[in-house]
């Protein structure tokens, strides 16, 4: 198994003693931040640096040919992106003074406390990363393209809300920090997190998991694996989903189904990047990039107590929000042209033509399947016809059966989150409303009675009657 670096751009460290680069870039390496250069002779320092692209730095000051002060001020300078950071034995305040004065991101005092450094450099790598981020941010925003365009060619949508979606996560592919997908079911959440692995560089799989419905222990087991003898059964070590994904992404679906002791050690990931396996009291360091997903409103779980809020604080670094369906109504027309040419090929049969009417009531629908729902519905569809041209009639039947389900969408306005039917001062009367609707439902379908009876919940035949008498008053 390849070994992943971490960062993705070095680490640098300057020091003139043997010895202490030694602890030092030992030091890192335990703590996972395995992507270091040493240098030994402060003559070298820029020659590197122009050769290599940095993390940061970490300069010693009193070395010789060059000491750290006059090569912090050439760094500086040249290189103003990379952060300093200064290990060194002084310990009057004057010089850290001088030091930070000068540009210096932290200030360290030899010897070296292992959790200080640790901290500093990752302070030094989340910022760096911060910072490509709001760079990339920009100029995506500027240009309002996307540099990558291939990497959601599996997700079909005209939508201006998905295409600067597409935006934001092209930003934030390239860095390490976690994200979180929030949409309805069946929106498309695993496709955005394959987009941003794909779009990430990571050399490691993207590995997935739907946490709906584990327990602790199933959660613990398939995530982080478990040493010999840890539970009945368990005749020989077994490496879990972590390690798999070593060097890649993990996607970890419906993590609002969580218990609360998975949660906790989702934190401890997330915070530490490290994890126990089952029976062991040795942890081990995860090199992998976190994509979550849930399709609830975690607010909710959050007043209810049953989602952590130091979890949640820890997800909040990317949220992405998928739209449903209902409200990119510009996408149905082309993800059912999309999905009936995939099940022509599927199913071996010649594509069908389309009635008119069809497109009227795939739009007037409120899809609380979403994307999947429709793919369902056409597949279905095309499944069951057999010559001439492609029936309404699975259509309006999967409408009505979703619209008599209990909780339902009303199909009617679906996209539009206003009060559906504001009221004048005078209210209309019952006859009035009725031709008002009966009046919207024709509007919407296009003149079509068969789909308007659909949006309305009634029958043609009812409809039909309806329209006969037209009251004009109550």
């Amino acid at each position: 198994m390849s070994i992943s670096l971490n960062p993705p751009r070095p680490i640098m460290i300057v020091d003139d003693e043997a010895s202490i680069l030694l602890a030092i870039d030992t030091t890192l390496q335990m703590a996972g931040l395995n992507h270091t250069i040493t240098c030994r002779d402060s003559r070298k320092v820029m020659g590197i640096l122009a050769e290599n692209l940095v993390e940061t730095l970490l300069l010693d000051l009193n070395m010789p040919n060059l000491d750290g002060h006059r090569l912090l001020d050439d760094v500086r300078r040249e290189y103003p992106d990379v952060p300093v950071i200064i290990v060194t034995g002084a310990v009057d305040v004057a010089t850290a003074v001088r030091c930070i004065k000068a540009g210096a991101f932290d200030y360290i005092v030899k010897p070296v406390e292992a959790d200080r450094l640790i901290t500093a450099v990752n302070r030094a790598v989340a910022f760096q990363e911060l910072k490509r981020e709001n760079q990339s941010l920009r100029r995506h925003m500027l240009r309002d393209t996307l540099e990558h365009p291939e990497a959601f060619k599996r997700i079909i949508t005209n939508n201006k809300k998905m295409l600067t979606l597409f935006q934001y996560v092209e930003s934030i592919a390239t860095t390490s920090q976690p994200v979180l997908i929030r949409g309805e079911t069946g929106v498309g959440k695993e496709l955005i997190a394959r987009a941003i692995y794909q779009l990430s560089g990571l050399k490691g799989p993207f590995v997935a998991v739907n946490a709906a419905g584990l327990d602790d222990t199933v959660f613990s087991d398939t995530l982080f694996g478990h040493v010999k003898g840890a539970f009945t059964g368990a005749d020989g070590p077994r490496g879990g989903l972590i390690e798999r994904a070593d060097g890649g992404t993990l996607f970890l679906d419906e993590i609002g189904d969580l218990t609360q002791p998975s949660q906790v050690k989702l934190l401890r990931l997330l915070q530490e990047g490290e994890y126990f396996p089952l029976g062991s009291d040795t942890p081990r360091l995860a090199n992998v990039r976190i994509i979550a997903a849930t399709n609830q409103r975690l607010a909710v779980l959050l007043n209810e107590g049953r989602f952590r809020k130091d979890l949640n604080y820890r997800l909040q670094t990317h949220r992405i929000l998928i739209p449903p369906l209902r409200d990119r109504l510009d996408d149905i027309v082309p993800l059912f042209d999309h999905f009936l040419s995939e099940a022509a090929s599927r199913l071996d049969r010649p594509i069908p033509p389309v009635p008119r009417e069809l497109a009227a009531l795939l739009t007037s629908y409120a899809y609380p399947g979403n994307v999947r729902e429709l793919e369902s519905m056409t597949f279905d569809a095309l499944s069951r016809h057999r010559s001439g041209m492609l029936s309404l009639e699975s259509f309006k039947a999967h409408i009505a059966r979703e619209q008599s389900a209990p909780g339902s969408i009303p199909i009617s306005s679906a996209a539009d989150t206003r009060t559906p039917i504001t009221f004048s001062h005078r209210l209309p009367t019952i006859k009035q409303a009725t031709r008002l609707l009966v009046d919207e439902a024709m509007r919407r379908s296009g003149g079509n009675q068969s789909n308007a009876a659909a949006m309305l919940g009634v029958s043609q035949q009812a409809l039909s009657k309806r329209l006969k008498h037209n009251p004009t008053d109550g």
